[in-house]
């Protein structure tokens, strides 16, 4: 992540910094030189003002702003991917034209304020999605570490191509980078979804899908780069799984795909049409077919202990709680949401301070422990219909035309 952000904005400024060596104009290389300067100061003070809010909030809050934290990276991510993917060829030409068109208009501050913006640019979207990574890191300081030693190698790469002492096709670069950063993203939205369980905003679909543990043991290199960098979880939930596939699926066609098989012309506006009628159909059929079963209500205790909060959860330690120091029994009040769904307050059991969590009680003769019938009846058929919908539109945008031919007009001799 280091490494491909840092390179982005060291090719933007060093593309105008070689310009502006070019023409003679130190004064104006100076002010760039300063605007940099000044990006990489915000973008650190955003970096650790983030961090600190996160630590600063209660629990179920660190969760939620983890979250928005979470989605926010994913969506830069994804457009940076894109645009470098299709602008990664001609970067330099798009630059060197944008830079003389300034300079022969007589504005110098257009340079600067391009530098400034595109550390800016790269700077926030590198705290942001470090950010959210470092949170699911299993060793905070060491992917510091990583991440500041891959923004130096960017800075000595970028030095080194305008230098001429490193010929990088820069295309074939940013195109096996970002398949990398696809995968990561995808993490992130596994790690979203979870976070936002544990702050109560996401209750549905938390069956368990597969047992991962062997893939990636705790404390092993592979538990690093699969939960750590990849955020492949080891017990996955049925709507991180969902997300994860709806997310990173579709990534990888829209990059990869080879041009040659990329439909075109009126065969892609009949496969639009006939996807957003497909996805429609579905949507409805989920909606009909799954079945909708009230959940009886439960025997609320007033006091658990952690193998009963685990089952709550689940099967997994509720986030901020340490086994060691509080080990439990834990008083417990409740306050009904919908359905299966509580808010339980525990204290006491070694606890210094009350813990909230959103939970899904399970009962007996609950048919759907998971919560999993709200997501295939209600919400996974709604984003079918988003998807639906924005196909129809991009088949509308893309409708050629109709043109009313000129009649002829023939001349009559006398």
């Amino acid at each position: 992540i280091g490494l491909r952000e840092g390179l982005e904005a060291a090719l933007i400024v060093g593309f105008i910094a070689v310009f502006l060596a070019q023409q003679g104009r130190k004064d104006t290389l100076r002010q760039v030189w300063t605007g940099v300067g000044i990006a990489v100061a915000l973008c650190i003070v955003i970096g650790v003002a983030l961090r600190v809010i996160s630590q600063e909030l209660p629990q179920q809050g660190q969760e939620g702003l983890e979250t928005v934290v979470g989605a926010l990276a994913v969506v830069m991510v994804t457009y940076m991917v894109l645009w470098m993917a299709k602008h990664s060829r001609g970067l330099k030409k798009e630059l060197e034209g944008a830079a003389a068109s300034a300079l022969a208009q007589g504005s110098t501050m257009a340079l600067v304020v391009m530098a400034f913006l595109a550390v800016l640019r790269e700077g926030f979207e590198t705290a942001v999605f470090l950010l959210a990574t470092f949170e699911h890191a299993t060793s905070a300081p060491t992917a510091v570490l990583g991440a500041v030693l891959g923004i130096l190698v960017a800075v000595v790469l970028g030095y080194l191509i305008f230098a001429g002492g490193v010929r990088l096709n820069l295309q074939k670069f940013f195109s096996s980078t970002g398949i990398f950063l696809v995968f990561v993203a995808a993490g992130l939205v596994i790690f979203a979804a979870r976070t936002a369980h544990e702050a109560g905003w996401l209750n549905i679909g938390q069956g368990r899908t597969v047992d991962l543990s062997w893939l990636a043991p705790n404390g092993s290199i592979r538990a690093a780069l699969f939960t750590g960098v990849l955020g492949i979880q080891p017990d996955p939930r049925v709507v991180e799984a969902l997300a994860w596939a709806c997310y990173l699926i579709p990534m990888l066609v829209l990059m990869y795909l080879p041009a040659r098989w990329r439909p075109q012309g009126a065969l892609a506006q009949r496969l639009r049409y006939a996807g957003a009628a497909l996805l429609t159909v579905v949507a409805a059929g989920l909606t009909v077919l799954v079945p909708a079963a009230a959940t009886p209500r439960a025997e609320l205790p007033a006091t658990v202990d952690l193998t009963t909060l685990m089952t709550y959860n689940d099967g997994r330690v509720p986030v901020g709680l340490s086994t060691q120091s509080a080990p439990g029994p834990y008083a417990a009040a409740w306050r009904e949401r919908a359905g299966s769904s509580y808010v339980l307050t525990i204290t006491g059991g070694g606890l210094t301070v009350p813990r909230t969590y959103t939970v899904d009680v399970p009962t007996p003769g609950a048919a759907d422990p998971g919560n999993n019938r709200p997501l295939w009846r209600r919400w996974f058929p709604l984003t079918l219909l988003v998807a639906a919908a924005a196909l129809l539109g991009q088949a509308v945008r893309r409708r050629p035309s109709v043109t009313t031919p000129k009649e002829d007009h023939v001349p009559i001799n006398a």
